[in-house]
């Protein structure tokens, strides 16, 4: 098979991304991995300021990807991007770019999940051929499997996702941002502060979870220290109560499946002391445990270029004008050719 050449765009939240990926006789490699990440002053994302960072920065980063590869956007076979889930103005972005590109220099477009995306080049990574894949990000907590061409959600947060609830808590508090420096997030930074263990509110439903409670009530702590206790108590109780939630519906779906692979997945997938947790109950159950690697864990254009590579083997095209954002595609409504089991 001839070579082939996929670029990705990712522009679903802070990031802006483009990612290339080289294909040549059954062995891909990613030949560029750039991006640009939006960085608010002070709150959270405002989505309408983090698109007009990425249509700031787009064609500098498209520019230094295909440098950093060493080919001309006339060598590239396919362009993928991702379409959700995400914030609307932010993936419009990223829509529009890859629209153009393959509408004025006639390249097959292709759609990618953005969930799937960070699953699938976590698999590449490790040589992963069936996991069971936890993936948890700032907009993303759930558990899950691939069964019959998609992956199937176990559990799930019923309210926040893991990583908005680090920042939320380190936001209010006055920690943060930024929220991760050298990378430490602020709550491990403010937990290493602390030596005592605080109660907080453990709430999992089966193989789901529920963070809100754990939230409120760790922010009125926090505001109301009482004797003895100090900031870095509460951050140090926040973390492993949330980190313990998601070990324990983790474990339980292992069990469930009998997996002998457990990849975590996300920008949460970077945190050490989570990695480490996990780490133990999957050798506990004589699982294969592995975590993405930071320049792989948090959003990129290479995951969406890889996964863009596997769609256009498999004939998985959309007419450009046909490329609509869904901010809210969930990763169990892709069907997924490529997936055994």
């Amino acid at each position: 098979m001839p070579r082939i050449i996929v670029l990705g765009i990712e522009s679903t939240s802070h990031t802006f991304g483009v990612g290339i990926v080289e294909y040549v006789d059954g062995d891909v490699r990613i030949i560029a991995n750039e991006k640009d990440v939006y960085r608010p002053v002070k709150g959270g994302i405002h989505p309408r300021e983090a698109a007009l960072h990425h249509v700031n920065t787009s064609y500098i980063v498209l520019r230094r990807a295909l440098d950093r590869a060493g080919v001309s956007i006339r060598d590239v076979n396919a362009v993928a991007v991702s379409l959700g889930p995400g914030l609307g103005p932010c993936l419009r972005v990223g829509a529009s770019l890859a629209r153009f590109l393959s509408s004025y220099y006639g390249k097959p477009l292709i759609p990618v999940n953005h969930a799937v995306a960070h699953v699938e080049i976590g698999k590449f990574l490790y040589k992963f051929d069936d996991p069971l894949v936890i993936y948890v990000s700032g907009g993303n907590t759930l558990i899950a499997i691939q069964r019959r061409g998609r992956y199937r959600i176990l559990g799930e947060t019923l309210d926040l996702p893991l990583g908005n609830l680090l920042d939320t808590f380190t936001r209010e508090t006055g920690l943060a941002p930024p929220y991760v420096v050298d990378g430490k997030h602020a709550i491990d930074m403010c937990a290493e502060k602390g030596s005592k263990f605080i109660p907080l509110p453990y709430t999992v439903k089966g193989s789901d979870l529920s963070f809100s409670g754990l939230l409120t009530h760790a922010l009125r702590r926090a505001r109301e220290l009482r004797e003895g206790e100090g900031l870095g108590d509460i951050c140090l109780s926040l973390r492993e109560t949330a980190f313990n939630m998601l070990v324990e519906v983790a474990e339980r779906s292992l069990v469930l499946t009998g997996k002998k692979q457990v990849l975590l997945v996300g920008g949460v997938a970077a945190n050490k002391v989570l990695s480490r947790k996990l780490s133990v109950m999957a050798s506990m159950h004589g699982a294969v445990y592995a975590g993405t690697p930071p320049e792989y864990a948090g959003d990129n254009g290479a995951m969406i270029a890889y996964t863009g590579l596997l769609g256009f083997l498999h004939g998985l095209t959309v007419e450009p004008e046909k490329a609509y954002v869904r901010q809210r595609w969930r990763i169990d409504e892709v069907d997924l050719p490529w997936l055994r089991g």
